[in-house]
């Protein structure tokens, strides 16, 4: 199990897959790379696709710190830095959206080309409220509640009808591999402390948005934001498919981001 050690001391899990132009490929809150699904083996046809579990998540080591999107962005630039790589594409998914930001703006000669899907420059009360209930669920009545609320947050309403006993599996494995409830908590805290909105002038890089019409946890008018504020973004957008759009639609995400990080 590829394992990178951080500055300090905290350890990594990462997989590297294919060939061609490297693309980090940023899971969202969860921060458990798996999250991806088909879209790594089918992004690796054309790209060298690095994925890794945020820290304190999934295969990644326990990590009892304070987070913040701006560690969880530091966290990504060493395992650049440390696999060798000058510049590489980044594709983030909600939080990794938000640190795909941090990045663009901190450290721009990292990035070629960047692709938010899903994600948000600064919070506002609608975002608050969800991750406050959300925190609540955690908090009051266990992981088990939590995950099955992050279902219907995530999913559109039809999805979640048709892959009911899909979603029962995977809420029984995430039980065993959900963080514990301090980490969790300390990373909602992260996402809602999110604010970029007055440095996005500064992201060099070229940026496509993605967001599916239909996301109730980072709606359209977010995606809208990021490309009024970032010099030169466009957007993209599913007409359904909710916050998990990526793995709903995923031919149709693959070949608008494939087609916008090869651009010439």
């Amino acid at each position: 199990m590829p394992l990178f050690k951080l500055r300090d001391g905290a350890e990594l899990f990462y997989e590297r897959l294919g060939s061609g132009p490297p693309l980090f490929l940023v899971p969202g809150l969860g921060g458990d790379s798996r999250w991806w699904g088909e879209n790594v083996a089918e992004l690796a046809r054309r790209f060298t696709v690095i994925v890794h579990d945020h820290r304190g998540t999934g295969r990644s080591a326990l990590s009892k710190i304070t987070y913040s999107v701006g560690q969880m962005a530091d966290d990504a630039l060493q395992l650049i830095e440390g696999l060798g790589y000058d510049k590489v594409h980044w594709c983030g998914h909600s939080t990794g959206g938000a640190m795909g930001q941090v990045l663009a703006i901190e450290h721009p000669h990292r990035l070629d080309r960047l692709v938010l899907s899903a994600t948000w420059a600064k919070t506002d009360a609608f975002f608050r409220r969800l991750f406050e209930v959300r925190s609540l669920m955690l908090r009051e009545l266990g992981p088990l509640a939590y995950l099955k609320s992050s279902a219907l947050a995530l999913n559109m309403p039809s999805w979640v009808r048709d892959h009911d006993a899909d979603l029962a599996a995977a809420e029984a494995k995430a039980q065993e591999t959900i963080p514990v409830p301090e980490i969790v908590l300390s990373r909602i805290a992260a996402i809602v402390a999110h604010d970029r909105r007055e440095q996005l002038q500064k992201v060099k890089a070229p940026t496509l948005a993605l967001c599916a019409r239909d996301d109730t946890v980072t709606p359209l008018y977010f995606t809208e934001e990021l490309v009024r504020l970032i010099p030169g973004a466009r957007a993209y957008l599913l007409p359904d498919g909710g916050h998990a759009y990526p793995n709903v639609h995923g031919g149709e995400f693959r070949r608008v981001m494939t087609s916008f990080l090869l651009e010439s």
